[in-house]
């Protein structure tokens, strides 16, 4: 946002009034929203499809730092994280709400700056802006997103289907997101002690668009219904692959050996890793926010699934009293454990 632009104080509008600006230029995609923004509740028509709904939190100072996310990357991102969960079940998002409590120090610029990035995700991603709610705060900014999609029963996955002998695989690459926060935590503290020196980027927009503008996974549906594949499990990769792969053998009473060697990293991710003296497996590990997907398909895809330039398979799953384990390089056995994302840790 420019900030030499004139800026409005939220309170000229007031709640309605802000509502209204929110809304005035949202306009419906899906037939599925028979009604939406303007009333008590958004009414939807789904007479043969299964609903999946899920919610997500973003908070200022422990999910974003507003010195250098910029407000129209929040909003995408903040779209962008709920529809992963989405795609997660294997499902088509197609409505969202937006709830935000916003202080004092925010003007409507500022607003109309997230908003735009909100509906850049929903035009990207073909979903509708339904309702939401507008509250002040104290602390800053949150958001509240609520996603809704559509899956016929037969299509959906859950996190509980893995099996034993089950290909453990992910879409994508790891640790991206996590190296991408490293850059922008060390830029952000040498301009806390040099505001005049320009920020060293240059050679990392990958890593920095992992953070600042990640993509859900909106193609991995169709693409395994045309290799004619059915994942047996799933889940996002929000809180780092040892958590997401813990999650997924728990729901699904099985244990898994994952391989060092096998899990995918990008080559802008090792080398500033390795400017930092960070293991990038590390990274994958723990990092999160990577939004690719986690899943398993029986053994018998794996002639097809290989072939898949942006599928890896990185291990198998075992039985539950094998438990979860990383094989190293060198071939030793290390039991995985969730160090990834705890908002709750202290």
């Amino acid at each position: 946002m420019n900030r030499n632009m004139k800026q409005t104080p939220l309170s000229e509008l007031g709640e309605f009034g802000l509502i209204r600006r929110l809304t005035e230029n949202i306009q419906i995609k899906n037939t599925s929203t028979l009604k939406g923004v303007g009333d008590d509740a958004a009414v939807l028509s789904y007479p043969d499809k299964k609903i999946v709904v899920t919610t997500d939190l973003l908070t200022e100072g422990i999910h974003f730092n507003l010195m250098y996310v910029p407000l129209k990357h929040l909003g995408y991102k903040a779209v962008v994280v709920n529809l992963s969960d989405v795609y997660a079940m294997n499902a088509t998002p197609r409505q969202i709400t937006v709830s935000i409590a916003i202080s004092s120090k925010f003007s409507l610029e500022a607003v109309d700056e997230l908003y735009s990035g909100i509906h850049l995700a929903c035009e990207k991603y073909g979903v509708d802006l339904i309702g939401g709610d507008t509250t002040s705060s104290l602390t800053g900014l949150t958001i509240s997103i609520t996603a809704i999609g559509e899956a016929n029963e037969e299509e959906l996955v859950y996190r509980s289907g893995a099996k034993v002998g089950d290909l453990v695989c992910v879409s994508g690459d790891l640790g991206g997101a996590y190296m991408g926060l490293q850059l922008l935590e060390r830029e952000n503290e040498v301009f806390k002690v040099n505001p005049n020196q320009q920020p060293q980027f240059e050679g990392y927009d990958y890593i920095l668009e992992r953070q600042l503008k990640p993509e859900a996974r909106s193609d991995f549906k169709e693409l395994m219904k045309t290799l004619g594949i059915q994942p047996t499990s799933m889940i996002d990769i929000s809180d780092g692959l040892s958590s997401e792969v813990l999650h997924l053998c728990q729901a699904s009473k099985v244990g898994c050996n994952i391989y060092e060697e096998k899990i995918p990293l990008d080559k802008q991710t090792k080398e500033f890793a390795e400017e930092l003296s960070i293991n990038p497996l590390v990274a994958a590990l723990n990092g999160g926010e990577d939004y690719e997907l986690l899943f398993t398909v029986p053994i018998a895809c794996f002639e097809v699934i290989k072939k898949e330039f942006d599928i890896t398979i990185i291990g198998h799953i075992t039985a539950e009293s094998e438990g979860a384990n990383l094989i190293t390089t060198g071939g030793s056995v290390i039991p995985l454990q969730a160090q990834g994302w705890n908002p709750l840790k202290e």
